[in-house]
């Protein structure tokens, strides 16, 4: 009786989501696995816009860019960070000629959106090999209201930093931060010692405490809470799941644990080029897409612990 009624509960709460989130192609059609079959290993693309106050409205560089890879069982899930800054070949596109450029201006090429998500699908297909199983496009700006409604979240400072959009000075040691804090804090890439490689890792922490926070709070206690939390996730992502139905994805990344996630960082090296600041792939990549594409991904992250790291 208990399992039907919580069976019930999540396809009524999968119904209310699923009127909430947009629905777009994000994926472009090169990208895309031709049939998700969600028993076997999954990878999943996620992309992060952040739209500041007083910024360029022409700006939509992509912010953030995760490879989510989920081994066959769904007990283990590792997110891959793609450096914003990574040279790479870009396809043509409508309005672009192609060529080579940092990653994230795939999407200003693309025009942003979902048509900027499709260029930057077919990009990192051409430089990885993967097909990906879905696709999420996230607006942090909106997210930093879910963090709130959940009470904020618990992040650990290692390095002291100021920020330059706030002038918050970040001390060590570990506190709540409220929406604001946290995305104020993950965006800091300057006067860390690993620079933008200390942002991607600050990004996957703060994944990993919303998912912990998540299931703190017991928010199936809390209706209204639960229904504001979920209006808000719904207006903060847009979402292709390949023809999967959402009640589906929910069942099978249920129990999915929170301290199963791991942070990868690609092997690569800051390098420049012509006067400009690039990121290039350190022995092609040692490998890691060549991991993912043949479900080898904790064969690669045992033998390789210096781009790993336990959220």
């Amino acid at each position: 009786m208990l399992a039907t009624l919580g069976l019930a509960g999540l396809h009524w709460l999968t119904h209310r989501y699923e009127r909430t989130v947009t629905r777009q192609q994000l994926l472009d059609e090169t990208a895309r696995q031709p049939r998700t079959d969600l028993s076997g290993p999954l990878n999943y693309l996620l992309i992060g816009s952040d739209h500041r106050p007083g910024a360029n409205p022409e700006d939509q560089r992509s912010d953030t860019i995760l490879i989510v890879h989920v081994p066959a069982g769904m007990r283990q899930a590792y997110l891959v960070s793609i450096p914003r800054d990574l040279l790479v070949a870009i396809p043509a596109a409508p309005g672009y000629g192609g060529g080579q450029d940092k990653i994230n201006a795939a999407y200003e090429h693309g025009g942003g959106g979902e048509a900027g998500a499709r260029l930057l699908s077919a990009t990192l297909t051409r430089l990885t090999g993967l097909r990906f199983d879905g696709a999420a496009l996230v607006d942090f700006s909106g997210f930093r209201q879910v963090i709130d409604l959940l009470g904020g979240i618990r992040m650990c400072v290692d390095t002291p930093v100021r920020s330059i959009h706030t002038k918050t000075q970040f001390d060590p040691g570990c506190r709540q931060m409220d929406g604001a804090t946290t995305l104020d804090y993950v965006r800091q890439r300057y006067d860390l010692p690993g620079g933008d490689y200390d942002r991607q890792r600050h990004q996957q922490q703060m994944i990993r405490a919303v998912l912990d926070r998540a299931g703190e709070t017991h928010l199936r206690n809390d209706p209204v809470r639960l229904d504001k939390v979920l209006r808000a996730v719904g207006g903060a992502l847009t979402v292709d799941t390949n023809g999967v139905p959402v009640e589906d994805l929910l069942m099978a990344f249920r129990t999915l644990p929170a301290d199963a996630l791991q942070g990868v960082r690609l092997p690569s090296v800051p390098q420049t080029i012509d006067q400009v600041s690039y990121v290039v792939l350190e022995n092609g990549g040692d490998g890691v897409f060549a991991a993912l594409r043949s479900a080898r991904m904790p064969d690669w992250a045992a033998t390789n612990p210096r781009w790993v790291t336990r959220l």
